[in-house]
């Protein structure tokens, strides 16, 4: 029998209404959400649930995203499934970092809705994201490093879509580079910020700050980072690690590499959207996958009891 992975979604995909079903339906997830209104100083639900621009400003996306990921998960675990290994994709390693047990639901989100608004402040003027689609992976990185200014790699989302990210003119005279190099497209992302990229260093700093009042837990189910695409198996290293994720490139293609050539066969995707089944494809068609962000999705899991 093959191993499950628990997966979460990072920011892009939210929506207004999303967790409404579980915070309406499933004691445990309401506490969730009201647990990260607490936590946040936020009316979760209103910002969930009701037509608001806020929903789509990181420094309220973040903790928004997470409340709704964490009620799902919890969810999940009242049916009994618990994952042999688990990853989220930037904001979502959180979501990871919980189903763990690294880290409490409380200080994930105190600490998530402080990562929102540090991330938001340390935006300069003119940053940019990019999707490059259609093209290989080391001429993307070597068209980065040889392109003045600031601009390096943000995602390695999958086979054929990396981002970008960096000052603007930086990233717009790389994206005539790519288009020239022979990029299918390149598509610029609906973001604040140029996050994960080197210009966000500071928030990463005042993020250790905040951590150092958090209680790092022992680690009760792997799970893998973002920075190095690989298992943390001392907990003296989350924190470091979470520093360095705001502003440093999500090598997300090669943490679900990592989990297949473990022996994760079966990958349940906790969230909004379907954003991280989609890259699965592109990564490897073989594998299981299963998208649970509404309540009637939990039937599908019903094979893996």
């Amino acid at each position: 029998m093959g191993k499950t992975a628990f997966m979460f979604p990072g920011q892009g995909a939210q929506y207004v209404g999303m967790g409404k079903d579980f915070y309406e339906q499933i004691p445990v997830c309401r506490e969730m959400f009201e647990l990260a209104g607490k936590a946040g100083g936020l009316d979760i639900a209103a910002l969930c649930f009701e037509e608001n621009e806020q929903i789509n400003i990181t420094e309220y996306t973040q903790i928004a995203m997470l409340a709704a990921e964490v009620a799902m998960l919890k969810a999940i675990e009242e049916k009994g499934l618990k994952p042999d290994v688990t990853a989220g994709l930037s904001l979502g390693e959180y979501g990871a970092l919980t189903a763990s047990g690294v880290m409490s639901a409380e200080d994930v989100f105190r600490v998530v809705r402080k990562r929102g608004i540090y991330m938001q402040e340390a935006v300069p003027k003119g940053g940019a994201m990019v999707a490059v689609l259609g093209l290989d992976t080391a001429v993307i990185e070597k068209i980065c490093e040889e392109t003045e200014g600031m601009v390096t790699i943000a995602n390695y989302n999958c086979p054929g879509q990396i981002v970008i990210t960096g000052e603007e003119d930086a990233a717009q005279a790389a994206v005539e580079k790519l288009t020239a190099a022979g990029a299918k497209r390149c598509v610029p992302l609906k973001v604040s910020g140029p996050f994960h990229s080197p210009l966000l260093v500071g928030a990463g700093e005042k993020l250790a700050k905040e951590l150092e009042h958090v209680e790092i837990h022992d680690i009760q189910i792997p799970y893998i980072a973002n920075v190095t695409a690989d298992y943390v198996t001392d907990k003296a290293d989350v924190k470091p690690l979470l520093e360095k994720q705001v502003s440093s490139s999500v090598k997300w293609q090669q943490t679900v590499e990592r989990m297949i050539a473990d022996g994760v066969d079966t990958f349940i995707e906790i969230g909004p959207g379907k954003t991280l089944s989609g890259f699965m494809r592109k990564i490897n068609k073989e594998m299981k996958v299963y998208n649970v962000e509404k309540v009637e999705d939990l039937e599908k899991l019903k094979a893996l009891e």
